[in-house]
């Protein structure tokens, strides 16, 4: 067993306390009014090799004597791009255009002042998506459907959806102010399709097993349906795929083009099939917990895990243990795992208590502090993200991190967490984060982390094109690729014909070249979606240049609006208002997105109908020279083999996340 990942995983367990509230209708805090109700809420997800298409479709009903506005709230699920918002009022069905957000608010708020049916779908930062429809009629029923699209990524072999219902509980303001109502009066239904190139041989709803029924068709063809009558909006539904043991490593591309004289748009997936061994000599583990008000009920209930975990520690490797809420803490030093010190550090974790608010940096500052340049660091970050007292500029955490020679690896607890702050933290450290759910598989999550901690890299990994003209690429800047994890760039090319791409990275201090070529095609209109998902991709870009300083906020600003109304994204700079077609006319309103949609639907049921295409591009000159590494089960050296004492110790903490998922938080930091 490794000691080091038993201590991560302990550390894991904190974030995954329960959030207070989950999606659904917001009424004031004190309103008079009955709250809208949720008559039904079904969920259509579909899995198609690179990316996922959620289709959810609600009922509203106002059993007030007066007419309303409905507000429902949603978490924003992460790198989702919201395409479509369609109402249906009556015999009146309105759609969707995305607009300058300014200017999608005053069209709503005039319609809605004229007692014209009207709906609007903005972005709340990181929380959530709102969506507005006025009036809902008194006694009446209103019909809302909206659509979003997300690259879905492998690690280790295992794919992972997340549906996103819970509040991570982070956004205090908005909480003092509106009431959710999470309830569903009916059904809460959720159809999954997956359709994938790859065997896949199994695939799980955690906490659903017996709910679930699934349907295989063929290898990488699954049907999985649940239904849960008078289910509440405030459980994730994550759901799990495992990819056969025996694929190579590849380079698969999804291009779009519609017209040959305009550029073509593609999405490339690498999953490397690289050689990277396990760290073999001693290294220092720096463990940042956040103690704020949000761990309220847990950090004495793990504090026999860590114990445990602290008790099964080598002497070659070095812990070390930083709390944070208000300030920042160490609480175990620099300490070599022998028994002696693991007793102190023991009596230490079972004194600490949780209160006050969040000084992130604070944390990290006092995390950095007296690192060894001879021995590689890690530092794990448990955290919510929500940096709310002391220094809070993105681009300062930045700053403090490029300055270390150490790998950050954050988990962050709830769907209302800061993750684009924690993305700027990796992205400093060559690092990786990852979200965890109360739903999740726990077991399978503290997988996938392992090979990453404990694990070599590759380095100053970069790719670079020739041939055909490639631009305006996105995830291409020098980062560390670990072990199982895949790589997805977005890019846009010119003309058609032989691309060369190239991987140079630094494995071990050697430099690594892995190399193919392939054909970009002149047309190709099965995907249109890949459009919307490289535009998103861009923001993201965006936003972190402007999160560490390097673009002023102003043409940060501008390129994100142009960006979202070009290609019809709901961002923070634009907002999709939505109307019926005379009233679009009336207002002179260009129906871009009408033909965007029209576009992807018809593409959508031509891919219904046929088998997952196969988008590997370097069959014939393979880019990497071993499979990919997974997560095997059972004995075996796939890469991740769980062994019987391994698997002991998962199990011990899978009893220590069921005592958390009793204990749930009262509060949150503040």
């Amino acid at each position: 067993m490794n000691p080091r990942f038993l201590f991560l995983c302990v550390s894991l367990c904190l974030a995954i306390a329960g959030p207070l509230v989950g999606g659904g209708t917001l009424t004031p805090v004190g309103s008079p009014h009955q709250p809208i109700a949720i008559r039904d809420h079904q969920v259509n997800v579909t899995l198609n090799n690179g990316f996922a298409q959620t289709e959810v479709l609600q009922t509203f009903f106002n059993p007030n004597s007066q007419d309303l506005e409905a507000i429902y709230a949603f978490p924003v699920p992460k790198g989702a791009s919201l395409a479509e918002v369609t109402v249906t009022t009556g015999e009146k069905t309105m759609q969707g255009e995305v607009l300058a957000r300014t200017a999608a608010e005053t069209v709503y708020n005039e319609e809605k002042k004229s007692g014209n049916d009207a709906g609007l779908a903005t972005k709340n930062g990181i929380q959530t998506f709102e969506f507005r429809i006025a009036p809902v009629r008194a006694q009446s029923e209103v019909k809302l459907r909206f659509v979003y699209y997300q690259a879905l990524e492998i690690d280790l072999g295992v794919g992972r959806y997340v549906y996103p219902l819970e509040d991570g509980g982070t956004d205090d303001v908005a909480r003092s102010f509106w009431t959710a109502h999470s309830g569903v009066d009916g059904t809460f239904s959720v159809a999954i399709e997956l359709k994938s190139a790859a065997p896949v041989v199994d695939v799980r709803i955690p906490g659903f097993e017996s709910a679930a029924a699934v349907q295989k068709l063929d290898s990488g063809h699954f049907r999985v349906s649940l239904d849960r009558p008078g289910a509440r909006l405030d459980r994730d539904v994550v759901f799990y795929y495992r990819l056969a043991d025996t694929l190579p490593g590849r380079v698969e591309v999804i291009p779009y083009r519609a017209d040959p004289k305009k550029p073509g748009t593609f999405m490339m997936v690498v999953t490397p099939g690289v050689d990277l061994k396990p760290l073999t000599q001693g290294a220092n583990y720096v463990y940042v917990l956040d103690t704020s008000g949000s761990m309220q009920g847990k950090l004495h209930t793990l504090a026999g895990g860590v114990g445990q975990a602290l008790d099964s520690m080598k002497p070659a490797d070095r812990f070390r243990i930083v709390t944070f809420s208000q300030q920042a803490q160490e609480v175990v030093p620099w300490t070599p795992a022998t028994p002696e010190q693991i007793q102190l550090a023991v009596a230490r974790v079972k004194a600490l208590t949780v209160s006050g608010s969040t000084n992130l940096y604070a944390g990290i500052l006092e995390g950095l502090r007296g690192l060894d340049a001879d021995r590689a660091t890690s530092l794990i970050l448990v955290t919510d993200g929500v940096a709310n007292q002391g220094v809070v500029d993105p681009a300062a955490f930045h700053r403090l991190l490029k300055q270390y020679d150490l790998r950050l690896f954050g988990f962050l607890m709830g769907n209302s967490a800061n993750w684009p702050l924690m993305r700027t933290l990796a992205d400093a450290t060559g690092g990786a984060y990852a979200g965890i759910s109360n739903d999740d598989d726990i077991v399978g999550q503290l997988m996938l982390a392992k090979s990453k901690v404990t694990y070599e890299a590759l380095h100053d990994a970069a790719f670079t094109f020739s041939g055909v003209k490639v631009f305006d690429t996105t995830g291409d800047l020098p980062q560390k690729i670990y072990r199982g994890q895949q790589w997805i760039l977005f890019g846009r090319y010119e003309g058609a014909g032989r691309a060369t791409v190239t991987l140079r990275a630094k494995l071990t201090g050697d430099d690594k070249t892995y190399t193919t070529s392939f054909d970009f095609p002149e047309t190709d209109t099965s995907n249109p979606e890949i459009e919307r998902l490289w535009a998103l991709a861009q923001i993201e870009q965006i936003e972190v240049k402007e999160s560490i300083g390097t673009l002023p906020a102003s043409e940060s600003k501008d390129a994100i609006q142009a960006l979202g109304v070009a290609y019809q994204l709901v961002t923070d700079h634009t907002a999709m208002v939505v109307l019926d077609d005379p009233s679009f006319a009336r207002r002179g309103i260009a129906r871009n997105n009408q033909q965007r949609t029209a576009l992807e639907r018809q593409a959508q049921a031509v891919r219904a109908t046929q088998p997952a295409t196969v988008y590997r591009v370097d069959t014939r000159q393979p880019t990497f020279p071993t499979t990919a590494p997974h997560v095997s089960h059972g004995g075996g050296s796939g890469g991740g083999a769980l062994s019987p004492e391994w698997s002991n110790a998962l199990l011990l903490l899978l009893l220590l996340a069921s005592v958390l998922g009793s204990r749930r938080a009262l509060g949150r930091g503040r």
